[in-house]
């Protein structure tokens, strides 16, 4: 029991930052709080969010614990949604297995996390077509404020609302696997 509290207590320090778990842990055992400070009772989760699966063709984004939802998103993909991403200017949004490799806090679209596209088999697909793969995708915001609405805008990437970005930003770890599916 001490080791899951100590655990809990150490997802919550990567997730919110230190200054967060020493207000928590002062006010309550960390086992009384969910990923979003709500009482245990409420909680959607047991654990922090480890893999994120994408829905491209109903436009949603599941950020996951194990199979546990955490929290779904509606999104918007590349100007050409349908089929995988294959080459640089393609307007479409990768399918296969990722993962967030980094963390930008300066992106031109609110915040936003890299995405580890592309994969050894993207390149030398490309490479065998005599072409690019492209690269720079990410999760982002909008960049645009609050009510701000466009189906399918991106040159590939995957776009939430600004205010839904910062908190997929807080909850979402480098290495952390994302699975785009068709």
């Amino acid at each position: 029991m001490e080791e899951r509290k100590e655990m809990q207590r150490r997802d919550i320090l990567a997730i919110f930052g230190a200054s967060a778990a020493v207000s928590l842990a002062s006010a309550a055992p960390a086992s009384a709080f969910s990923l979003f400070g709500k009482a245990a009772k409420n909680k959607i989760s047991d654990g922090p969010v480890d893999n994120i699966l994408v829905e491209k063709s109903k436009r949603r984004m599941f950020l996951r614990s194990g199979r546990d939802v955490v929290k779904a998103y509606h999104i918007n993909l590349g100007f050409t949604p349908q089929g995988a991403k294959q080459f640089k200017n393609d307007g479409r949004t990768p399918e296969g297995s990722y993962h967030i490799t980094h963390r930008n806090p300066y992106s031109q679209y609110h915040l936003s996390l890299g995405v580890s596209y592309p994969s050894r088999a993207d390149r030398d697909f490309a490479r065998r077509h005599g072409r690019d793969p492209g690269g720079d995708i990410f999760i982002h915001g909008t960049g645009q404020g609050p009510g701000w609405a466009r189906n399918d805008w991106t040159r590939g990437c995957i776009a939430v609302a600004d205010q839904e970005m910062e908190e997929i930003y807080k909850l979402v770890a480098p290495g952390c696997r994302i699975t785009i599916k068709a």
